[in-house]
């Protein structure tokens, strides 16, 4: 890592700063963490919350992206936000208190109030779990998102809807940041059922090479080398290597074309492009696209710094 990189994310939002305290150079910092509701982006976010008419942010739980109670909450959480911030607890609580699906699932409307959305759930139970709601509270969701394995191990949001036969990239790598979060704050209900479902969704994702057809050998979708943040529901190669290096996972020889696809996208500088942003409303711009990015190049450093630089 280069030092002047190191100086110029540094310089950056205070949770872009907590972050490259925490996985960069190993340094604790809870005074960094505590900023991050008080300025900068993390402030933003807050303010934008409303009490009422019900606890969150945009119009509803999920509308309209990327303003929705969800994608918020997801935002907090990626930015590091304390587990204990009271806006976010008070917030699930209430989500949680309006009445699950049929399923166990979040509801997001009519059309979801029997078999609720699978990537919204796991995105659900990711920052639940983060921001410490209760393990009773979250068994019901966990329930439906075991209730949708695929045969071939990973998962896949359109199996409740079209009939999916083949998991996707990125319903599978949002089940997987959600349950090792479930797993990481302590909680063990259905804890084998939980770790297998882990297990073989790391192995769909390792068995296509995190961005291959694992029958052609070709490229899935040019989209999955295009990195963006925040990524909301999308799989891309650096969110799934990011995934692998937070939960501790050893480095996989059939990792080695998205780790050499990283290397190839650093600049003569030593950062990252942020390459796309998803359309849609947003509290604010974070980062601009076409231009190297702090949190790519965060993500990217600590990637590499799990992994080795191949």
């Amino acid at each position: 890592m280069r030092s002047e990189t190191i100086e110029w994310l540094q310089a950056g939002d205070v949770a872009i700063q907590f972050q490259v305290s925490r996985d960069l150079l190993e340094r604790k910092d809870s005074n960094l963490q505590k900023r991050i509701a008080l300025e900068g982006w993390g402030k933003i976010l807050l303010s934008a919350w409303h009490p009422v008419p019900r606890p969150g942010w945009g119009d509803d739980f999920y509308q309209p992206k990327w303003i929705s109670t969800h994608y918020t909450l997801l935002d907090l959480r990626n930015l590091g936000l304390s587990p204990e911030n009271s806006v976010a607890k008070q917030t699930i609580d209430y989500v949680l208190n309006c009445g699950l699906a049929s399923d166990g699932g979040i509801p997001l409307g009519p059309s979801t109030a029997h078999h609720s959305d699978v990537c919204v759930n796991a995105m659900f139970l990711n920052y639940a779990s983060y921001f410490r709601t209760a393990e009773g509270q979250l068994q019901p969701v966990a329930d439906s998102i075991l209730a949708e394995i695929m045969p071939d191990g990973g998962f896949n949001c359109r199996s409740t809807r079209s009939g999916a036969r083949h998991s996707s990239m990125h319903s599978t790598v949002s089940v997987l940041e959600g349950f090792y979060e479930f797993q990481k704050a302590g909680h063990k209900y259905r804890n084998s059922e939980i770790k297998e479902a882990i297990r073989s969704s790391e192995e769909f994702l390792l068995m296509h090479r995190l961005c291959k057809s694992d029958r052609t050998g070709r490229i899935i979708h040019k989209d999955f080398l295009r990195f963006s943040y925040p990524c909301r529901w999308k799989y891309d190669v650096l969110r799934a290597l990011d995934y692998f290096q937070y939960a501790g996972r050893k480095w996989d020889s059939r990792m080695q074309d998205a780790l050499d696809i990283l290397v190839e996208k650093m600049n003569g500088d030593g950062t990252w492009n942020m390459q796309a942003a998803h359309p849609g409303k947003q509290h604010m711009i974070m980062e601009k696209a076409g231009a190297p990015g702090r949190w790519n190049t965060l993500r990217a450093l600590r990637v590499l710094r799990h992994f080795g630089n191949p």
